[in-house]
């Protein structure tokens, strides 16, 4: 068989090195679309925060009080949206009171969605079983009002009914009725002023998760201060590993392990061309 001829294997390269970036953004975009449509199941492990929250949480007896911070917004929920479920959801197995707020103005609503989706084929009532107080602007302040009196700064739950009208509520006067602080974290307010003040003053367990930006200025504070810590994406889908329930997260980690190799791969042909063509140039110089 002959050679392919140089002219021909210089017009492959010049072609596939002059590429349309569009037909990248297609492939990309494929990577990502299958995945989410068909989940690929990749092998995730936990990692060892994200193990030790799970084992916190499993150790609590039946009927303990969590207080629950959503402390992030629609921006961020695709990461911490997830987590919120995936805790909810081994509280109400557990048999976990859980008593939400939020210090964000967003997070009250996004609270409300999490219960409700949570709640789904478990035998739990709002008011009874779990409680959303809403949201109190104030930050560092309104987390140490609730060390001293929860009700000065929640009278009321996020629909306006007075606490005292929640079963849940009528026991619950401040951290001392709390068994276990969760704070999913976007950033201020947020983990760090939980970490402050319920965990270094009133000496409550804390836990968090937060976004994977945030997570290396707050992994250090494990296993001290933190319980145990969530970051991201991916520390959402550890977590549904563990309770055991794949939701959104995992298919979010397919698609985005997808999408990396992907770009990986296009970033190695884009070098072997780059090489290719200037190996080439050097030949035609030396000819000339």
């Amino acid at each position: 068989m002959g050679s392919v001829p140089v002219e021909a294997r210089r017009s492959l390269v010049d072609r596939l090195k002059d590429i349309d970036r569009r037909v990248i953004f297609v492939f990309i975009a494929v990577a990502v679309i299958i995945p989410l449509v068909w989940p690929i199941g990749l092998s995730l492990k936990a990692s060892p925060p994200a193990r030790a929250l799970f084992n916190e949480v499993e150790s609590l007896p039946r009927g303990s009080i969590v207080l629950m911070a959503f402390d992030y917004d629609p921006a961020t929920e695709i990461e911490l949206g997830p987590m919120s479920l995936a805790f909810l959801k081994q509280c109400f197995r557990k048999g976990l009171k859980v008593v939400g707020l939020a210090l964000w103005p967003q997070g009250a609503q996004l609270a409300r969605t999490s219960f409700s989706e949570a709640a789904e084929g478990y035998d739990v009532r709002y008011g009874v079983d779990y409680v959303n107080l809403g949201f109190k602007a104030g930050g560092i302040v309104v987390i140490d009002s609730l060390g001293k009196n929860i009700r000065a700064s929640f009278p009321v739950d996020v629909d306006g009914r007075p606490l005292s009208e929640l079963p849940l509520m009528k026991s619950i006067r401040n951290f001392a009725d709390i068994d276990f602080v969760m704070s999913l974290s976007a950033g201020d307010p947020g983990l760090p002023f939980w970490i402050m003040i319920a965990q270094g003053r009133y000496g409550r367990k804390v836990g968090g998760g937060c976004t994977a930006v945030s997570a290396p200025m707050l992994y250090p504070y494990f296993p001290n201060q933190l319980v145990g810590l969530l970051g991201g994406m991916k520390g959402a889908a550890e977590y549904e590993l563990l309770v055991g329930e794949k939701g959104p997260a995992t298919r979010g980690m397919d698609a985005q392990s997808i999408a990396h190799a992907a770009i990986v791969i296009f970033i190695l042909i884009g070098n072997i061309f780059f090489f290719i063509s200037r190996r080439r140039q050097k030949l035609m110089g030396a000819r000339t």
